[in-house]
């Protein structure tokens, strides 16, 4: 049974008469419930006819230390009595089987506290109470857990305080995969911020840290010993906090995540590789080298600071290579120049011919961008290296052919020792989609730096995520596990082009697969200097509906992919949202993002009040008009450096944006909130109604085949039913719920509906 991990609710209570006596109970699980309740991962709530509590939560802070497969959770859960009298508290905790207590402390006045884990039957009780009590959905959550909980203790009168529990249990371990989870509300309406902080040791080495709910900050310490920690931006994102680690078992290490779904006669998986902890030792040459080749726009609008900067970028990455690489430098305008005519080996007298000739760059004329790419690409190469081509330009091209399409054909075309062309994009007065086309293309990434960013800064920080080539040119293979050809298994395979992987790199791929029967992928490439094979085989007999983040995640990636082609498309401005291609690609972009929830610029009216769902064509056109409007013509300005953004992020995107955050034409970045996606569920609010997404498109004609009212008994059986998938959030939400369950459509009414 996979382990799960909910994190604390606190309950408060105004029965000051009670606490002294119920601190000294021994059976502390037995007693009432406290008038007032506050969920820290949800909503505070009171048995008020208000639902208003004194006591807030203001933040949390959680330590896990990882040891192997036992964790130890140290949760700090900061409280605020916003009241001038003194109130009662109590905590509850849901946890994980086998859980058990370690420490419990409160740093306000009082008698000793003590806190018990109850059994499942007992939490369950005390869950459906609270729910029934308080008629709030919200509660459901949390349905389906043990739950360790406190004697009662007191918060005084405007007082700040804290309180900190440490409670341990055993990580579930899949092969080589050990999985933790910390689940917290899925609503986007939750605004506390969790700092949450893990140290991971093993007795061996650890191949990668991936977190399928947050982005992380990751740190190794060393090859036995990693520190993550929840980024800035994400401390705020709803939902369960998942971290899987992969140990090391041979110099590529992988293992899946499956969910299983019927629909795609399969289901979906996510694959995580990761590259041995030290394939590179401290001081050892790398057994790939690099080729790096720096194209400069030279042209007249790159005078002063940004010719600046670029300098330096080119000195300190050319001082940055490792001895036995080799580089070159080309500059261009209306013309193009080399430094040399093919890559040099870095030495000291090369370093410093670089220096005298980098020193002498000037900036005017125009930009001749197929000219300086072309050129980039046939340089005869220094043989046996990972050929890497970093491409700068600030503007349109202006000289020589400057039709899109030729220049982006380059790559496709004309690139015959595969150079990895790493594009910059320096301000807004640029084509962003032929610039991040060109990096596609070539296994490579594009980077655009705005108005008053460095692009010193830019450009190293590229580079520097290019240190220590592990496995070039990769190619992958999907066979049966006895080598023939898996014909029919795998589809939909995302990213379609493999990228090299360097030092801390994790590969992640998504893809739909058919059949139930065991399949093995077979990874090759050039590792670290030979010609190698890896393989891995799966089954999907533990493909589980509480992995709801793959198929999520799938269909980010590939709504990015469909959207991007459109945005290609753009590049012809005789082709319109009227071409039949286009008008194919506009169908499975609104399918897709209305199926899942995941909302983009061009689809976030779907979410809107007034767009009826229920009028398909007329969704289509207006799609249409966005995507034509804006993906297809704007190709320039922040307007199309804004929509650069926002793909690259979700066509490598690793974790659910359950905010659907986006960045808008003047970059400034928005969310939607009247979807909300729960597991694998993605329900859209209309008025005070929320609609399971497999209904909207008929919500006007549906009568719902059975009606629950919020805290009934048959509200909390279907609460239990949906909890063995991971569903119960389906029905946590505030006002109504309309969703689809085994072909059945309930509608869930809240007590305080008409």
């Amino acid at each position: 049974m996979k382990t799960k991990i909910l994190l604390s609710s606190v309950a408060v209570t105004l029965a000051f008469f009670a606490g002294p006596l119920l601190a000294q109970l021994n059976h502390i699980s037995i007693r009432p419930l406290a008038p007032n309740v506050i969920v820290p991962q949800s909503r505070a709530q009171a048995f008020t006819p208000d639902h208003r509590g004194a006591i807030e939560i203001t933040g949390i802070d959680v330590l896990i230390d990882i040891l192997e497969s036992t964790a130890a959770t140290t949760i700090e859960i900061q409280l605020h009595n916003t009241s001038n009298q003194r109130q009662e508290a109590e905590l509850i905790v849901p946890v994980p089987d086998g859980a058990v207590v370690r420490g419990f402390a409160y740093d306000g006045p009082g008698s000793m506290i003590t806190a018990k884990v109850l059994p499942k039957d007992e939490a369950k009780r005390i869950y459906e109470r609270l729910v029934a009590k308080i008629k709030d959905p919200a509660l459901v959550e949390f349905i389906g857990y043990n739950l360790i909980r406190s004697s009662v203790f007191p918060v005084e009168a405007g007082s700040r305080q804290k309180l900190r529990i440490t409670y341990e249990h055993l990580l579930e371990v899949d092969g080589n995969r050990i999985d933790y989870t910390l689940p917290r509300t899925e609503a986007l309406e939750y605004a506390v911020a969790w700092n949450v902080t893990a140290n991971i040791k093993a007795k061996r080495p650890i191949a990668t840290v991936y977190s399928a709910s947050h982005e992380l900050y990751t740190k190794r310490i060393n090859d036995k010993n990693i520190s993550v920690k929840i980024t800035t931006e994400a401390v705020k994102q709803p939902g369960p906090f998942r971290l899987s680690y992969l140990l090391q078992d041979n110099d590529v290490t992988a293992s899946m995540f499956a969910y299983p779904d019927a629909k795609v006669g399969g289901g979906y998986f996510l694959l995580l590789a990761g590259l041995p902890a030290q394939a590179l030792k401290t001081g050892d040459a790398p057994a790939i080298k690099r080729e790096v080749t720096l194209v400069i726009d030279r042209s007249g609008s790159m005078r002063n600071e940004k010719i600046k900067q670029v300098k330096e970028a080119v000195l300190q990455i050319i001082s940055g290579l490792n001895p036995g690489e080799a580089f070159n430098i080309i500059i261009y305008n209306n013309t193009v120049e080399w430094f040399s005519k093919s890559p040099v080996i870095k030495t000291e007298e090369t370093e410093n011919a670089a220096n005298r000739y980098i020193q002498g760059l000037t900036a005017t004329g125009g930009t001749n961008i197929f000219d300086a790419l072309s050129e980039a690409l046939n340089q005869k190469p220094a043989e046996g290296m990972l050929p890497i081509v970093l491409f700068l330009t600030d503007g349109l091209p202006t000289v020589g052919n400057t039709s899109e399409i030729d220049i982006r054909n380059i790559v496709k075309n004309s690139n015959p020792y595969k150079r990895r062309v790493f594009t910059f994009g320096v301000g807004v007065d640029l084509n962003a989609p032929l610039l991040e086309n060109i990096a596609d293309e070539s296994r490579a990434k594009a980077e655009f730096v705005l108005p008053n960013e460095d692009v010193e800064v830019k450009i190293s920080k590229v580079f520097k995520s290019l240190t220590g080539p592990i496995l070039a040119d990769t190619e992958l293979e999907i066979v049966n596990p006895n080598g023939t050809a898996a014909i029919g298994r795998i589809c939909d395979l995302l990213p379609d082009k493999l990228p090299d992987l360097f030092e801390s790199d994790q590969l992640i791929l998504l893809g739909q697969y058919i059949g139930d029967q065991p399949v093995t992928f077979q990874l090759s490439g050039n590792y670290l200097g030979s010609k190698r094979t890896f393989q891995f085989t799966f089954e999907f007999d533990k493909a589980d509906l509480k992995n709801g983040f793959v198929p999520r995640l799938w269909a980010s990636r590939k709504i990015a992919q469909l959207i991007d082609i459109v945005r290609q498309m753009g590049a012809d401005s005789a082709v319109t949202k009227e071409d039949p291609k286009v008008k194919e690609l506009v169908d499975e972009i609104v399918h897709l993002s209305t199926e899942f929830g995941i909302l983009t610029e061009y689809t976030a009216f779907l979410a809107q009040e007034g767009t009826a769902l229920t009028d398909r064509q007329e969704v289509l056109r207006e799609a249409g008009e966005y995507l034509e409007s804006r993906a297809m013509r704007g190709r320039s300005g922040l307007g199309g450096v804004s929509q650069s953004f926002n793909m690259m992020q979700q066509k490598s995107q690793k974790t659910p944006n359950a905010r659907n955050f986006l960045y808008n034409d003047q970059m400034n970045r928005v969310n939607v909130t009247t979807v909300q996606q729960i597991n694998d569920r993605a329900y859209y609010r209309r008025g005070n109604r929320w609609v399971d997404s497999r209904l909207v498109s008929q919500e006007a004609q549906i009568q719902p085949q059975k009606i629950i009212t919020v805290g009934s008994d048959e509200f909390i059986e279907l609460a239990q039913k949906l909890s063995k998938n991971n569903r119960q959030g389906s029905i946590a939400l505030r006002g109504d719920i309309l969703l689809l369950i085994d072909g059945e459509t309930v509608l869930i009414k809240a007590v305080n509906s008409n």
